[in-house]
């Protein structure tokens, strides 16, 4: 079992840094080329709240999210990673300009690892008040 954390941890590190490197530049190929052809995501809110299902649905979400932070959103500090043998979270806090707006907020991602690809992905989010 350790073994099998520790290689789901790799996978699922090596995806957060194409993941964080799309929000910053919007280029996900890098991304999206870790996803299982079945990929699911779920999303808390707006044109994609619910789940998702499919490559394309994540290729079209992750291209609204580039064209909503069009300056690119950084990341400004990783909090915490949880993993177990197939689920790997990252907690983070991001920031950038939200269509021309100032955003700052913290977020969680969690992401399923099947073999070496990511076949699910949640996201939560929401400011603690100490974010802005």
């Amino acid at each position: 079992m350790q073994q099998q954390s520790e290689k789901t941890l790799k996978i699922a590190e090596k995806a957060f840094d194409h993941f964080t490197q799309g929000l910053v530049t919007g280029e996900w190929e890098g991304f999206l080329d870790m996803l299982t052809e079945d990929f699911t995501f779920w999303f808390p809110m707006g044109k994609f709240h619910g789940l998702n299902e499919g490559k394309d649905r994540a290729r079209e979400f992750f291209e609204y999210v580039s064209a909503s932070f069009s300056s690119g959103l950084n990341l400004t500090s990783l909090d915490r990673v949880t993993s177990n043998e197939t689920t790997v979270v990252f907690e983070f806090r991001d920031e950038g300009l939200l269509l021309n707006q100032p955003y700052k907020n913290r977020v969680a991602v969690s992401f399923d690892i099947r073999r070496d690809k990511i076949c699910g992905y949640r996201e939560y989010f929401g400011s603690d008040g100490k974010s802005f």
